[in-house]
């Protein structure tokens, strides 16, 4: 959480009052696909983000936030004209969004409508994040590019009223080499940010104090499950995986309903800032330093001294007693992450698929102490490095996982994508350097073990003419149909030799020039694949052609060209052009 803003200020029984009847007003106007109904905001193990998947479920480390609540009054879209470029209501004031900082947010929800249109994830989410993280960047102080002045940077994550998290960045984000702190407008403790960071404003980095970049990280984050945000149950978790608080989910919920009313740009550095932190723990808030203080109340008029009384007599003095030696602070005993000495493969097998399908093998990785024993209850993450297009489950290219007792996390199921060849899947313990683990695998080039035609016709025709049908096949893998199998095509000049003819049936190519062999085939998603239109030259006989697919797969088909009809007479014609005698002439003849 950001550093404090000014000094603190006892709360008083009206804003608690007043608190209590913000939640109440903004709680009755839920409309049904937005509220996390249920039992009073309270958290059921299905609605928990890690209730069994054992996945790490906060962003910012459960770091304190902003526990300020909207005005009861509905914002109004934008500032009045009489009011000029500042809202004079507390409810207009409260739904002015800094322009860069509101930018960035519509920005964010823009790019995961395309990237993961499932999520519906609404910009208003992350400014209600934003405002209880940071008070909006701090009202809007950033620059133009939308980096905050000055580092946002949480308490200290050290166990003492907070999260016990060690160092993970050597200091890179937080200047802390001892332990994590949460870090920039939406408050990303850095283990976190490692996986989750975006470039948001294209500048080829991923900054967490910059909002572009942090508003996407965010936007990323919350959709990483492909939890939809139009449901109430999907809204809820991805809530509760920023920071696991019912409060939290509240106070969040109740600045989306406040924001999706209605709200307007204005110029950075003159938003309003929150005061109450959800660390508080005395009930004191925080307040402007120009606050004033109430004026002391006068001494009272002092009172006659009463009759003095008769002196008693002084009792006998206690033999004062010996100081006891104060005791020694006791170490806080180490967390399970702080005995983890080495990380090791729990028994992963060979990590082999095709592109485009799922490897059946997952990687489980086993955390241990220095003698060899499981550790439970420690964070591993799973980062798939190199150049590939392989995800884990739901698309991400990383996954956190807690060892369960056995010392084990099995990370979800990696899926291949369309690039071949080998990469890496990284496990690393999550508040330890230690070395990491790595993975090797592999994806291979989709393929078929089978092919035939579609059709049983036999494939003829005459000399200088052209093929009836087109040669169509079907591809197939394990009796399944091979999609997108890379296929070549050839007429070979027998079985025994693959070499293309130079004279017989052929192919034409853009040109309408003669082409006897085809590269660069492909079958369809069903695993059919149609050949072009087959011509003839003047050349007689049976021909061969062969079609091969990747993986192996073999089909040699039979043509067939005759000869041309002949153009010699027909006999009626041949008969009637011979000379010969009547009947009549021949009986003229003999007589």
């Amino acid at each position: 959480m950001s550093a404090h803003f000014g000094r603190r200020l006892r709360k008083g029984a009206v804003n608690t009052t007043v608190a209590a009847v913000a939640v109440a007003a903004l709680a009755a106007s839920q409309a049904p696909d937005v509220t996390a109904g249920g039992q009073a905001g309270g958290r059921t193990a299905a609605d928990s983000p890690s209730a069994d998947t054992g996945v790490e479920d906060s962003a910012t480390g459960n770091s304190p936030y902003y526990t300020d609540l909207p005005p009861l009054n509905s914002p109004s879209p934008s500032p009045s004209q009489s009011a000029g470029t500042t809202p004079a209501a507390t409810g207009d004031t409260e739904a002015g969004i800094p322009a860069t900082v509101l930018d960035a947010y519509k920005k964010a929800a823009a790019a995961l409508a395309d990237a993961k249109p499932g999520c519906n994830l609404p910009w208003e989410l992350l400014a209600a994040i934003g405002k209880v993280e940071s008070g909006q960047a701090r009202g809007g102080r950033v620059s133009a590019d939308g980096t905050t002045y000055s580092p946002i940077l949480g308490p200290v994550l050290n166990g003492n009223g907070f999260a016990n998290i060690s160092d993970t960045d050597n200091g890179a984000y937080d200047g802390d080499t001892t332990y994590d702190r949460a870090v920039g407008p939406m408050q990303f403790i850095p283990s976190t940010w490692a996986w989750a960071g975006r470039d948001g404003n294209g500048d080829g980095k991923k900054d967490p104090n910059n909002i572009y970049d942090a508003a996407l990280a965010a936007g990323h984050y919350l959709c990483r499950y492909s939890w939809d945000m139009s449901t109430a149950s999907g809204l809820r978790s991805a809530i509760l995986s920023y920071n696991n608080s019912t409060e939290y989910f509240n106070t969040v919920r109740s600045w989306l309903e406040y924001y999706r009313k209605g709200t307007h740009e204005i110029p950075d550095g003159t938003g309003s800032l929150p005061s109450n932190r959800s660390d508080d723990n005395d009930g004191g808030a925080t307040t402007s330093p120009s606050t004033s203080p109430t004026p002391s109340t006068p001494p009272a008029k002092p009172s006659p001294s009463p009759t003095p009384t008769k002196p008693t007599t002084p009792t006998k003095p206690t033999k004062p007693t010996t100081p006891t030696t104060p005791t020694t602070p006791t170490t806080p005993a180490p967390t399970p992450t702080d005995t983890v000495h080495h990380i090791e493969d729990a028994g992963t097998g060979k990590l082999t698929a095709m592109a485009g399908d799922a490897f059946t093998q997952r990687i489980s990785a086993r955390t241990e102490t220095e003698a060899g024993k499981a550790v439970g209850k420690v964070r591993v993450r799973f980062t798939i490095v190199g150049d590939t297009d392989a995800t884990f489950t739901g698309g991400e290219r990383f996954a956190t996982i807690i060892t369960d007792s056995k010392g084990v996390a099995t990370a979800p199921a990696l899926q291949a994508g369309e690039k071949t060849g080998a990469f890496t899947v990284r496990a690393t313990v999550v508040g330890r350097l230690i070395s990491a683990l790595d993975y090797t695998a592999t994806v291979t080039a989709r393929a078929a073990d089978a092919l035939a035609r579609t059709s049983s016709t036999a494939l003829t025709c005459t000399a200088g003419g052209e093929f009836a049908e087109q040669v169509e096949v079907k591809a197939t893998y394990k009796g399944a149909a091979a999609g997108r199998v890379a296929a070549t095509a050839t007429l070979v000049k027998s079985a025994d030799d693959a070499t293309a003819i130079d004279k017989g049936p052929y192919f034409k190519d853009a040109a309408g020039n003669p082409v006897r062999a085809l590269t660069d085939l492909q079958t369809g998603a069903d695993g059919l694949l149609k050949l072009p239109k087959l011509y003839a030259d003047d050349t007689t006989g049976t021909f061969l052609l062969r079609i091969t697919t990747t993986g192996g797969a073999t089909l040699t088909v039979e043509l067939t060209v005759t000869a041309a009809p002949s153009s010699s007479p027909s006999p009626s014609e041949s008969a009637s052009g011979s000379p010969s005698a009547s009947p009549s002439e021949s009986a003229t003849t003999g007589s």
